[in-house]
């Protein structure tokens, strides 16, 4: 269960990253390739691309609408007691997960190099609860992901 004190941790660190999503999301991917490279071949913009991942115009874009669906999906969460997904389905996040073969281990990936932005982003607001917090949405959002992988 997603906690009032929770909610409110993540409501706060999110209001504080929200000006600036795109840089934050942009960090958010290129921590996912520095621990995990391979995971740019499951983007089919990144492929064939010449330009470094910092500079890709389709990375920015893609790393920036998922870097607030994810933290808006987490501010919400206790509210609609539910994972719900802004312009978008979860059936669609399910499907576009499946196709490209995501799997466990690209969840964890993707968990760690999200609390690694995120804790970088609000500095010294940083604690265990805002970790414990994060943590538990994220799991939240990927469980309900997964649930529509299948």
């Amino acid at each position: 269960m997603f906690t009032e004190e929770q909610e409110a941790l993540v409501v706060k660190s999110w209001e504080s990253m929200k000006k600036d999503a795109g840089e934050w999301g942009l960090k958010y991917f290129v921590k996912i390739f520095e621990i995990a490279p391979s995971a740019k071949k499951m983007f089919p913009f990144l492929r064939d691309s010449n330009v470094p991942v910092e500079q890709n115009p389709n990375l920015k874009a893609h790393a920036k609408t998922v870097f607030v669906m994810t933290c808006e999906a987490a501010v919400q969460l206790r509210k609609a007691g539910k994972v719900v997904i802004r312009d978008s389905s979860l059936k669609k996040l399910g499907a576009t997960h499946f196709k490209y073969g995501v799997a466990d281990e690209h969840f964890e990936v993707t968990k760690y190099a999200l609390l690694e932005t995120i804790k970088e982003a609000v500095g010294e607001k940083w604690c265990p609860e805002m970790k414990s917090a994060w943590g538990e949405a994220y799991d939240q959002l990927v469980a309900a992901i997964k649930t529509e992988m299948k």
